[in-house]
């Protein structure tokens, strides 16, 4: 276990940032919040100090900075002890980063991409990209609710089996938000139930619980 030295540049709606907050409260370590507010151009100014390209979330531990939410998991969790995101069995380990990569590529992405058009102006909007989210998003889905069906990992509810993984941390605000922008609840049975299981998680709702103050300015 590490002292709380840790500092986690964030902001609690951002939905990278929930990733990261998920896997740090899961491995329930000490670290301190600093909330980021890019639209001040004094703190994007002294963040971009930091880390040059001033996108969070970015963990800085002493003189390191991590940016990147996988890599910041990746790097929390060899200061963790016993408590892991990481599969210690190959197989396992390997499957926990591809499902990581796929809803960060295949669902994160192109959710954003929805939300980013909403947030422009009704001349400059990308109808044509809208709709290629759009079945960037239905592709994903018909993937992962397969890769999330009963017996498809061994033991357990979560994306690989037993243990609760980098591969969760990814998929909940993947997942969350995206159900918003391009529902999937109630047509893909077994990412609903998945997403249903993630929010009664108590990493997850505590993530939630801070956020919410924030949800009202989500587009849409």
């Amino acid at each position: 276990m590490t002292d709380p030295s840790l500092t986690l540049y964030f902001h609690p709606l951002s939905s990278y940032c929930w990733k990261a907050l998920i896997g740090l409260y899961e491995l329930e370590l000490p670290f301190e919040k600093h909330l980021v507010d890019l639209s001040n151009a004094a703190a994007r100014d002294a963040f971009a100090r930091i880390w040059p390209l001033a996108k969070f979330p970015v963990l800085q531990d002493g003189a390191r900075v991590v940016p990147e939410s996988s890599v910041i998991l990746e790097y929390a969790d060899r200061l963790a002890g016993s408590r892991r995101l990481i599969p210690a069995d190959p197989e396992l380990a390997l499957r926990c980063r591809l499902l990581d990569r796929l809803f960060d590529s295949h669902v994160h992405q192109p959710m954003q991409a929805i939300v980013g058009d909403r947030l422009r102006s009704a001349d400059v909007r990308d109808a044509f990209g809208v709709e290629r989210a759009r079945a960037q998003l239905e592709s994903a889905y018909s993937l992962l609710d397969g890769q999330m069906r009963p017996g498809a990992t061994p033991g357990g509810a979560w994306a690989t089996g037993a243990d609760f993984t980098l591969a969760d941390c990814s998929a909940m605000p993947a997942l969350f938000y995206a159900n918003k922008v391009a529902p999937f609840a109630g047509r893909w049975k077994n990412l609903t139930a998945y997403l249903e299981r993630l929010e009664a998680r108590p990493s997850v709702a505590r993530v939630l619980r801070e956020a919410e103050p924030y949800l009202h300015h989500f587009p849409g």
